[in-house]
């Protein structure tokens, strides 16, 4: 199987753990950012609902691995046929698929102690803020991947102008979103709908991508170097 290929299928996998994983939140009755929850609904959110959040961080860890492939297929199979040279977009790209791998780790981790804290009753108020920080932070990375990929796309060809625009659309609200995330500890954050219209876009963007790397021709196999591929490439049939 070619890279481009396995890049593509990493990119839907990546989707499909997503929406697995947001779906077991919200089966666990987790608040999103455009709802205000008091420390008593959260306490027992996290209390009563260990399991499936435990289930859904559990998925993750793969989902980071298969965005991180997919990431790398973008860069080096679309921009395959320009090796003078690396596209400066697809590494802010690279980039922000690898930061927010990081920072959603932080997110879940602080998930995971809130679990803690939610059953010995220690510092749940600490823990939701520092959780709803991190989420919204971590969505200037998606923002900066989408821009990155998506300019590296459309300078390359490989993608759509729709395509392009979608990302870079989802990438301006997300940014927004991120921008008034520190509303949103304590609170609401006033634009927490923009980031979930960005996320929704985000994985549209994804899909349409993965598309692109699979039906992707394979790369040329290239000869070997060496004295044998002299005397082959100088040999003439009579």
């Amino acid at each position: 199987m070619s890279f481009s290929r396995l890049a593509g299928i990493a990119g839907l996998g990546f989707v499909a753990i997503l929406v697995v994983a947001n779906l077991l939140l919200t089966t666990a009755g987790l608040p999103t950012p455009s709802e205000a929850a008091s420390r008593d609904e959260i306490t027992a959110v996290f209390a009563a609902g260990a399991e499936p959040l435990r289930l859904a961080s559990a998925l993750l860890p793969l989902a980071w691995l298969l965005a991180t492939i997919f990431a790398v297929g973008v860069c080096v199979c679309i921009g395959r046929d320009r090796r003078t040279r690396t596209d400066p977009w697809s590494l802010v790209g690279l980039a922000g698929v690898l930061m927010q791998s990081v920072v959603f780790t932080c997110v879940e981790a602080t998930r995971l102690a809130l679990i803690s804290a939610a059953r010995h009753d220690g510092g749940v108020d600490g823990l939701w803020g520092l959780y709803t920080a991190l989420f919204g932070f971590n969505q200037v990375f998606l923002a900066t991947a989408l821009l990155g990929l998506s300019m590296f796309g459309i300078r390359t060809g490989a993608i759509a102008r729709w395509h392009a625009g979608t990302g870079l659309l989802a990438a301006t609200l997300l940014f927004l979103s991120a921008t008034t995330s520190p509303y949103g500890v304590g609170s609401v954050n006033p634009l927490a709908l923009l980031g979930l219209a960005g996320w929704l876009l985000w994985l549209v963007w994804i899909v349409a991508y993965s598309v692109i790397l699979i039906r992707r021709a394979p790369e040329p196999a290239v000869p070997p170097a060496g004295p044998d591929a002299v005397a082959a490439s100088s040999y003439r049939s009579p």
